[in-house]
């Protein structure tokens, strides 16, 4: 991957644009303005890079993690920093329409007008949610953030502290000239173990995709080129980029050396899955209330949105040979378990009865305008070619959702 030049003065006038728009609007500009941490400037030195170096995110629901990778001279990228997710909410799974309080899943694109200096939840970036192939699908809803405060109607929701140290690396890195952060959103890390625990779900098909593109990531350690064709996600191909997501993909070239390796890390995690469902692991579909946390949030109760939904999730034991008898439905609740008890029932009841509350207090008066984050879609394609270091040069089916998870979402414009 080779990157291109521009000019130095363009990642400075991209930070001063964050820093006017802030001072203009709010007086929360100083949030904005926080340099990164001295242990994690520190931190970068130590893995190769630099501040102003181009980052990457991946997210994983599951696991509720948040990684930040940032490239190194070498134009690979590195992992730097694992954040614990205070709160997403939702099922695993893509999100599918506005109000489904669902965390999206796919690649996604960061610019610079995503940045919102003056949000209610401290500070935030819009994740760039819906993408051409959510759009081809006809997936609704939007404004879809990565935010502090620990509350979540379809949003990853992080601490204040950790937005702001995650907002300040991104800030630099789009100065320093990167034009787009690209944002890997996954159900789960794509592991042969969770593949295999999850390969009857309704999603599989989908979640295959964003493992080919996990898998292209994880052999070259480079951002991969995105694109959208045979409504499905192509990566790494070139020619690619203005293929119609709903249109057959055309002949597509790749680099030889690349797609073999993707090819057999492929193979080897399909040999793995195939091994692992011989040796007794059984597929479930999983349930959550709503969401969930990483568990080093559990004591802290009153930091966290909704806290009586969050629970360990219920597992559905799916029927893998399913026969005649098998009824309308292949799945089958697994054995009993401690998360299935009257205690979460009541917790579900008292959710409806919350979200019935706040949709008769929620009025217009609680929506804050963030037209400014409504700017460009930048492509997750090739979001570094621009990117200028002097000292760098580079080498299915629809779920249904339960009932209790379920609730009414404040306007999006309070991000």
């Amino acid at each position: 991957m080779k990157i291109g030049g521009i000019a130095p003065a363009l990642g400075l006038a991209v930070l001063a644009a964050i820093a006017l728009s802030g001072c203009n609007q709010s007086g929360l500009a100083h949030r904005s303005l926080a340099p990164i941490p001295a242990e994690t400037v520190a931190l970068m030195e130590r893995v190769g890079t630099t501040q102003d170096a181009p980052m990457l995110i991946r997210a994983y629901k599951k696991e509720a993690e948040l990684e930040i990778w940032k490239m190194r001279s070498d134009g690979r990228y590195v992992h730097l920093k694992t954040y614990p997710m205070c709160r997403w909410s939702g099922q695993l799974g893509p999100k599918r329409q506005q109000g489904d309080r669902q965390v999206p899943e796919g690649f996604y694109s960061i610019g610079p007008a995503q940045m919102n200096p003056n949000s209610s939840y401290y500070l935030s970036f819009n994740v760039g949610y819906p993408n051409a192939l959510d759009r081809a699908m006809g997936r609704t809803g939007g404004d879809i953030m990565v935010h502090g405060a620990c509350a979540s109607a379809g949003c990853f929701s992080m601490t204040d502290n950790q937005i702001a140290e995650i907002y300040a690396i991104a800030r630099t890195s789009l100065a320093g000239g990167q034009r787009a952060i690209q944002m890997q959103s996954f159900p789960f890390k794509m592991t042969a173990e969770n593949l295999a625990k999850h390969r009857l779900d309704p999603n599989i098909e989908f979640w295959k995709q964003l493992k080919e593109g996990s898998d292209h990531f994880e052999v070259t350690l480079q951002e991969p080129q995105v694109a959208f064709c045979n409504r499905g996600y192509v990566f790494n191909a070139e020619g690619a980029a203005h293929v119609d997501p709903n249109a057959a993909c055309p002949a597509l070239k790749q680099d030889p050396e690349i797609a073999q390796a993707v090819a057999e890390k492929r193979a080897q995690d399909d040999a793995k899955v195939a091994e692992l469902a011989q040796s007794g692991v059984k597929p479930v579909r999983v349930v959550y209330q709503d969401g969930g946390q990483h568990p080093s949030f559990a004591w802290r109760v009153s930091e966290v949105s909704r806290p009586e939904t969050i629970a360990a999730p219920t597992e559905i034991a799916m029927d893998e040979k399913p026969g005649r008898d098998a009824g309308q439905s292949a799945a089958k609740v697994a054995a009993p378990s401690p998360i299935v008890t009257s205690a979460a029932a009541k917790a579900a009841d008292d959710s409806r009865q919350a979200a019935r509350v706040m949709a008769m207090a929620t009025s217009h008066g609680d929506r804050h305008d963030m037209s400014a984050l409504a700017g460009s879609d930048p492509s997750p394609t090739n979001s570094v070619k621009k990117w200028l270091g002097p000292h760098r040069a580079a080498p299915a089916n629809d779920i249904p959702i339960p009932p209790a998870s379920i609730g009414i979402r404040r306007s999006a414009t309070v991000h």
